[in-house]
């Protein structure tokens, strides 16, 4: 027996937190019956309906994937662009994308079925860090990795911080490695924008405990059973650090 909201997240429908709006909502019927309690328990033996469709739980499956260039990361897109799913195996529109890279971005994608990790990796309160190697055009200084920290309001109300490390700063450029915090759209882009600097590539090698390390540019792997453990016990510890 396990939760109903939990068999409803295992399907791959949607998150837990999700899951339990669409109980309450009364949108659940299980063996014929509306239910609304938030604790019901049911069994792989049960139907169960949401907006009357029968769902079924699936194996939760988690991969990594080394986004190139050139790609965005959705489903389908308007206006024509390439996508992420024009370059994975046929099978993996199953699979969805826990936050985005924009096109010109490049690095490590976690890619997973399992609603309530993704919910855990994107959520803002768990603060999950991020981390990535960016080089900019022209010479960063002390003042301005300080500006970033502080935060950069990179839109109407909305202060974005990054924390920084200079790798290497040439008379022409500088690589930093920047961690972030914060899911907002070309976040990094827009704050190095605002110093007065453009962003020439922009990389992300760690989401969490994941990392990109093994990975050639296209290449998509799985992500083993013991590192799942792993980050499911580090979201675990961070879900307590900010509560």
């Amino acid at each position: 027996m396990q939760r109903l909201n939990k068999f409803i997240a295992s399907s791959g429908l949607c998150s837990r937190r999700k899951a339990d709006e669409l109980i309450e909502t009364g949108h659940v019927i299980v063996n014929g019956k509306v239910v609304t309690e938030l604790g019901f328990q049911v069994s792989e033996k049960d139907k169960v309906f949401v907006d009357r469709k029968l769902i079924h739980p699936k194996k939760l499956e988690y991969y990594r994937f080394y986004k190139p260039a050139g790609y965005i990361t959705t489903a389908d897109d308007e206006k024509g662009r390439k996508t992420i799913y024009d370059i994975l195996p046929e099978n993996f529109s199953q699979f969805k994308p826990v936050g985005r890279l924009d096109r010109e971005s490049t690095g490590l994608l976690i890619l997973t079925n399992d609603g309530d990790l993704i919910n855990e990796l994107t959520h803002p309160s768990i603060k999950v860090p991020k981390v990535y190697l960016v080089t900019i055009n022209g010479k960063i200084n002390q003042n301005q990795l300080e500006q970033m920290a502080k935060g950069i309001e990179i839109e109407k109300d909305k202060i974005a911080y990054a924390e920084c490390a200079v790798l290497e700063i040439t008379n022409k450029s500088s690589m930093l490695q920047v961690i972030l915090y914060q899911g907002m759209n070309r976040q990094i882009r827009k704050m190095f924008d605002f110093l007065g600097f453009e962003v020439v590539s922009l990389k992300r090698i760690q989401h969490a405990t994941i990392s990109l390390e093994g990975l050639k540019k296209g290449q998509v792997k799985p992500i083993k059973p013991i590192q799942i453990r792993e980050l499911k016990r580090y979201l675990a510890k961070l879900g307590q650090k900010n509560d």
